[in-house]
């Protein structure tokens, strides 16, 4: 019960984080491209890919606060870092089909994905 109180303490706090980093700098791009997001989720993946490496070495650190701080705060913060991380992982074990398959598959479904949330939107509200 202790890991999920602390996986939800940190969701909020990298929802939060996110929310700030993306005000910032979104105003350098305005309305143009989505700069926002970007920064968030390239410190996101850079993050994910220190702190998965310095807790899987050198630092040690509970598993309670492990989780807290990788599935929680950077999962609330993007979870475009846990994506980039495991297509990371697959293609260092040389698993290049599999790092393939969810580079195209996770890029790819979620496109589709959001398309056809949009036209279900669209139907079912008329917009």
């Amino acid at each position: 019960m202790l890991k999920i109180g602390l996986i939800f303490i940190g969701a909020g706090l990298g929802g939060v984080a996110r929310y700030a980093i993306a005000g910032w700098t979104q105003p350098i791009a305005g309305d143009s491209f989505p700069i926002g997001t970007l920064v968030v989720n390239v410190i996101g993946c850079a993050l994910i890919g220190f702190l998965g490496a310095a807790f899987a070495g050198p630092v040690l650190i509970r598993e309670e606060y492990r989780v807290a701080i990788l599935v929680g705060a950077l999962g609330g913060f993007t979870t475009f870092s846990t994506f980039g991380r495991e297509t990371f992982d697959l293609a260092a074990d040389r698993q290049w089909l599999f790092a393939a398959l969810n580079l195209v598959l996770s890029n790819g479904l979620g496109l589709a994905a959001v398309w056809l949330g949009t036209r279900v939107a669209g139907r079912y509200y008329g917009v």
